[in-house]
């Protein structure tokens, strides 16, 4: 946690030093869901508590979720799936740090597809991902920002007993819907 916290605060300063703060937005309310499906069950994880800063002059993006606020509708599956599989008192969080890597100008309403380049962090590991989306200019201070990828749980060394095989899929498809205002940070 010290790492991650360490490198948001590095991130910040990035942003500090830039001198365009016009570029520079900022959520703290994104939505975030996972899907698990397996062979004998579906079910989704949700949380409205993504973080995130993204700077569009220098390309610089950063976004974490409090893993503690994923919800699946059920409380004995979130208290295993904190306790026993992200173990989140000492993995607490998941991040995804990097770069847009292609993008070009924003016009009102027209969704922009990008693409990212970073590490995603997860369970103490870390794995370098490209994940493509969109960014749309809503109003003059607000953007959208639309992307989903796959978390395959093995690579963040997160195991599966084998008689949840049939409840929790190995792979894990996540979309993100953040609204993100300007910022002066």
């Amino acid at each position: 946690m010290r790492r991650m916290v360490l490198r948001f605060l590095s991130l910040i300063l990035l942003l500090l030093a830039s001198e365009a703060s016009a570029q520079r937005f900022q959520t703290e309310a994104g939505e975030v869901v996972f899907l698990s499906t397996a062979a004998l069950n579906e079910f989704t994880g949700e949380s409205s508590q993504l973080n995130g800063l993204l700077d569009l002059e220098s390309g610089l993006i950063d976004f974490y979720i409090d893993l503690n606020t994923l919800d699946t509708g059920i409380g004995l599956r979130d208290r295993h799936m904190r306790d026993n599989y992200l173990e989140t008192k000492k993995y607490p969080f998941a991040e995804f740090s990097g770069n847009l890597e292609k993008s070009g100008p924003l016009e009102m309403n027209e969704p922009l597809e990008v693409e990212a380049r970073g590490t995603f962090t997860l369970h103490g590991k870390e794995k370098f991902l490209n994940i493509t989306g969109t960014l749309t200019q809503l109003t003059a201070s607000e953007i959208l920002l639309e992307t989903g990828f796959e978390v395959v749980l093995g690579d963040f060394d997160i195991e599966i007993p084998k008689l949840m095989f049939y409840e929790l899929s190995e792979t894990q498809t996540v979309t993100i819907q953040a609204r993100l205002k300007k910022t002066d940070l």
